[in-house]
């Protein structure tokens, strides 16, 4: 018998999918508290039946194998029983993001070729809207916190009543490879893009994030990060595998944050630097947590290091990671040294805006030269565009192949980030592909220019982009958000950023106002370069 004269068989191998992490948890700790929401509150025996009960649902509702179940829902626990009961039927999960507009979700709905819908009351009125004219079935989520919206549709907790009681469900894919979810860009620059998640990719990020974020047992985990954002960065799967406490929290106010991480005694909550710095000027450097620090992971826009030193200052340990929805997510971690402590705060706070290096079950991370695809030297200074490829990367874009196979040339899913690698192998984005700024021949990094101005004890939020100059072709022009009660001037903002950067780098204009942004709340760059075309000296 030769070495490969060995197949796999059911005793040896098993496809890898997050219904397990639910079915361990439920079996070994069925009595820890799985999910709290104001009054409600349950075990993990629990959580498994209900998520039964709405595979069940599904079945007699003719849901099957691919079927695609969208979910427009705020972070509440019927969303979270939709990452498992929705796979348990054997059809695919499409969050979508509650801020879009009607037409936005009808997109996304006919697109999708959605066969059921789950609707939160507070979102009602906009879905059927976008849903006019398509026959798409529809259940009502009810939550104590909305008036319901009284339509004559079916409620969630009716609804999974209905399936049979001997229903059995998936126990996971037949192929790893099988759609788990699908997730939509931002589609800021047209149509956004349909990402096709795997199980196996679901499964080995959720996993990855205990790695990245050195999680240990029962960890009590508020739901500020948005569920239909990558699936809550993979971890509706990642604190289940632990027999965490999912405290759901409909909006990420910063007072309510506040309120439940006190409550709650949380330990862990994802956000995007909008969220840390809105809950910063909320706090007034007051700490979050008496006698104890609460852990925090951001990824979206490089946080400025003075977010990051803020956040410090009232008891958040954050952590930064990176990635994008074609990842799963976050899969880059900024991972900390012991080393790093002997830096000064302001170094420490750089080190910790660096995207860092890749998570422990993502193959390879690279910053390359796009054109060669070659590696650039690490040296922090050369400029690369980041790639990355593994078992956590997408399957492609949904009905899109012309998409996929630029995405995926040469072998590595091209982020369209670029980047320098430091000496040690950590990885900093500079800027976007579309975002650097280009003036007199010099390339310029809108990040770096926003980190010098956040720095400004009056700016609340700071956005660069290029301007169109006769002199130099471009020049930065910054639009800027001051803190509430805060006053500066364009010329007092200039002069605080030529005192820390090079004067090419110095914004030639500033912008007053409040930023526009996007639904998932990135800052919308191709309107502010629309804006900064159009001004004249």
């Amino acid at each position: 018998m030769q070495l490969d004269d060995l197949p796999p068989t059911a005793a040896n191998y098993v496809p890898l999918s997050p219904l397990s992490l639910l079915r361990r948890t439920a079996s070994v700790h069925p009595e820890r508290i799985a999910v709290r929401h104001g009054a409600v509150s349950y075990d993990y025996a629990t959580l498994e039946r209900r998520c039964i009960a709405l595979a069940a649902a599904l079945n007699a509702a003719g849901i099957g194998p691919g079927d695609v179940v969208s979910v427009v829902a705020a972070n509440t626990p019927a969303h979270l029983e939709a990452h498992f009961g929705v796979a348990m039927a054997g059809a695919v999960l499409h969050s979508i993001n509650i801020r879009l507009g009607a037409r936005e979700i009808e997109y996304q709905l006919r697109h999708a070729e959605t066969k059921f819908l789950l609707v939160d009351d507070e979102f009602a009125a906009t879905v059927d809207q976008a849903r006019s004219g398509l026959n798409i079935p529809l259940v009502r989520i009810r939550d104590a916190a909305v008036p319901p919206a009284e339509d004559g549709s079916a409620d969630y907790d009716s609804f999974l009543a209905g399936g049979r009681a001997d229903f059995v469900p998936e126990q996971g894919p037949q192929s790893e490879w099988d759609a788990i979810t699908l997730n939509y860009t931002s589609g800021t620059t047209g149509d956004p893009k349909g990402v096709v998640y795997h199980h196996r990719g679901a499964y080995l990020n959720a996993v990855a994030n205990v790695l990245a974020a050195s999680l240990g047992s029962h960890p009590i985990y508020l739901w500020t990060l948005p569920m239909f954002h990558c699936n809550g960065w993979c971890f509706p799967w990642t604190v289940t595998a632990l027999a965490g406490t999912h405290v759901c929290l409909r909006k990420p106010e910063p007072l309510a944050i506040r309120a439940a991480i006190a409550e709650e005694n949380v330990d862990l909550f994802c956000a995007a630097p909008t969220v840390l710095t809105m809950l910063l000027a909320a706090s007034n450097g007051t700490p979050v947590a008496q006698g104890r620090r609460v852990r925090a992971l951001t990824a979206g826009a490089p946080p400025p290091a003075a977010v990051i030193a803020g956040c410090e200052a009232i008891g958040l340990d954050v952590t930064h990671v990176y990635g994008l929805t074609e990842v799963y997510g976050p899969c880059v971690v900024s991972e900390w040294k012991a080393a790093f402590d002997q830096d000064e705060p302001a170094a420490r706070a750089r080190r910790k805006a660096r995207q860092g290096v890749r998570y422990h079950l993502q193959e390879d991370l690279a910053v390359l030269d796009p054109e060669t695809m070659r590696p650039v030297p690490c040296d922090g200074v050369t400029i690369g565009e980041i790639m990355l490829r593994g078992n956590i990367v997408m399957r492609g874009y949904y009905k899109d192949q012309a998409a996929t196979a630029r995405a995926f040339e040469g072998g590595w899913f091209h982020s369209g980030d670029l980047a320098v690698c430091h000496p040690d192998f950590y990885v900093e984005i500079k800027d976007r592909l579309k975002d650097i700024v280009i003036s007199g021949g010099e390339n310029i990094s809108s990040i770096e220019v926003e980190s010098v101005l956040f720095e400004h004890p009056a700016v609340l939020e700071a956005a660069v982009v290029a301007r169109p100059d006769a002199k130099w072709g471009e020049t930065p022009c910054a639009f800027v958000a001051l803190k509430p009660g805060h006053d500066a001037t364009a010329d007092e903002l200039i002069a605080f950023c030529r005192t820390r950067i090079a004067a090419f780098k110095t914004p030639r204009t500033i912008v007053f106002g409040a930023l526009p942004k996007t639904s998932t709340g990135k800052v919308k760059k191709f309107e502010l370069r629309e804006r900064a075309r159009a001004l004249v000296d």
